[in-house]
């Protein structure tokens, strides 16, 4: 099993503590509203949002894969950080054991967030992540940190 490992950092006008509220606390809710084409919808499958609790994502129509389950691994609101790891779904694609994100949002100098993702594929065999599948991977997730800076900025009464 080898783990590849890439780091990701978006830099928002959102400032840290809102953009935590909207991308973790309810972005199960949030997400499915402003970019249905590709996550359909989130559903709590185990416990209650918090470290252990098991969702499943269905993805939008026209996506690659139908859906993953994710569990909650740490969910710290002082210190804005969230990890979870995809533990089933067609995105493994009988090639990964799992893959974990950590995210963290820290406070920029100019008022907003900077907002730091780790993302680790752990693989099984010899099977070898490709440097396109990484950027593809990058790009969705920095789509998903604009999509919702977007939508703060359009619904500044939002969080």
């Amino acid at each position: 099993m080898g783990v590849f490992t890439y780091e990701l950092e978006v830099v928002t006008r959102i400032p840290p503590s809102r953009m935590f509220q909207a991308l973790v606390l309810d972005g199960d809710n949030l997400i499915p509203k402003i970019v249905p084409e590709t996550i359909k919808n989130v559903e709590l499958i185990e416990g209650n949002g918090g470290p252990g609790s098991i969702k499943k994502i269905t993805f939008g129509r026209g996506n690659q894969f139908n859906y993953v389950k994710h569990k909650v691994e740490t969910l710290d609101k002082e210190n804005l950080t969230y990890s979870y790891s995809v533990i089933e779904g067609d995105a493994l694609m009988n090639t990964l054991e799992k893959i974990t994100y950590e995210t963290k949002i820290s406070p920029s100098p100019d008022g907003g967030s900077i907002c730091k993702s780790i993302s680790k594929y752990h693989t099984i065999g010899g099977f070898e992540i490709k440097e396109e599948q990484i950027k593809a991977g990058k790009e969705k997730s920095s789509g998903f940190f604009k999509a919702i800076e977007a939508y703060l900025l359009e619904n500044p009464d939002a969080y």
